[in-house]
């Protein structure tokens, strides 16, 4: 997957301190931040959507994702625009071409014909789901969505036909009930999750590439025996504060290749079209289980993350 800032790029999906608690239920990865943060963690206050900007002259600005629910022909069709928080329900949509037919043949990307994201607009849940095709191209896949109010769903993917690639549509998904709405965790380089912490180091620059490197350790050890988890040793997504871009995100290596270690640092090249709030969210196995790790990032003129104190957040995830 080319993992929108991804992971993914974003796309997202595509946005410190952070909170990161997790769901298990079949098909479902981990979900960050379901609870609202706890009284010491400092917060950054809420921005508006970011100006798109083609950054620095004589550079090349990489789009953002899953604003369009329609691109290159595709349009991205949910089913299923409303659930209810806190109850288990069958999120269904298809891909449909510029005939209206629905998309039946894909590319395989990091093991998977599409990628599905949803996360919620304060960017505070976030969940990396992998839904079942069935033949006449309807997608579904169960959702439970903690906390009411709006969503953002993401697909990335590649349609077999040729004409259009690394295609990220996305539309929006309402969570009836209570909204409390809920600021950005403030930007910081370390992220504790379930006894592991993770690292980052470097950031996102505006209009030009730069590299993230995330470091994961537990207990005070690197961890050196990561496991693949969707054709690599993590998977990155990135979105952008305001509203919710998809960023497209490179991973550095793969399995197999006799160069990538597994671990302890997992690496992607990535770039924000413009600056402002992003946040990561990054997915890695170990043990047979598969940890969400989230990071509040500013996109500036260095690619430097403020240091910050971190939280811990413990919960349980969904193996694979």
């Amino acid at each position: 997957m080319h993992t929108g800032l991804k992971i993914t790029a974003f796309a997202a999906a595509l946005a410190a301190t952070f909170g990161t608690a997790y769901g298990v239920g079949q098909g479902l990865d981990p979900v960050v931040a379901d609870r609202a943060p706890a009284h010491d963690e400092q917060h950054a206050p809420s921005s508006p959507a970011a100006r798109e900007s083609g950054g620095d002259a004589g550079h090349e600005t990489t789009p953002a994702g899953g604003l369009q629910i329609s691109e290159h022909g595709y349009t991205l069709d949910l089913k299923t625009p409303r659930v209810t928080a806190g109850q288990r329900a069958d999120l269904r949509f298809t891909v449909r071409d510029a005939s209206g037919r629905p998309v039946t043949e894909y590319l395989r990307e990091h093991d998977k014909e599409l990628h599905l994201i949803v996360a919620s607009r304060d960017l505070l849940t976030y969940r990396h789901l992998h839904p079942v095709r069935a033949a006449d191209g309807t997608w579904s896949t169960p959702v439970d969505l903690p906390r009411a109010g709006g969503y953002r769903v993401f697909a990335d993917f590649t349609p077999a036909k040729k004409g259009a690639h690394d295609l990220t549509l996305g539309a929006d998904l309402a969570a009836s009930g209570t909204y409390r709405p809920q600021e950005l965790p403030r930007a910081g380089s370390t992220a504790r999750v379930d006894g592991y912490e993770v690292q980052l180091t470097g950031g996102l620059r505006q209009g030009r590439a730069s590299e993230l490197r995330l470091t994961v350790s537990r207990d005070g050890k690197p961890v050196t025996d990561l496991q693949p988890y969707l054709g690599a040793y993590g998977h990155l997504v990135a979105l952008r504060s305001g509203d919710l871009a998809y960023l497209h995100v490179h991973p550095h290596g793969e399995p197999g290749d006799g160069r990538t270690p597994s671990g302890p640092e997992v690496s992607f090249t990535a770039t924000a079209p413009s600056g402002g709030s992003y946040r990561l969210f990054l997915d890695f196995k170990h043990d047979g289980v598969v940890r969400t790790a989230a990071f509040t990032v500013p996109a500036g003129e260095s690619a430097d993350v403020p240091d910050a104190s971190t939280s811990e957040h413990s919960g349980g995830g969904h193996g694979h």
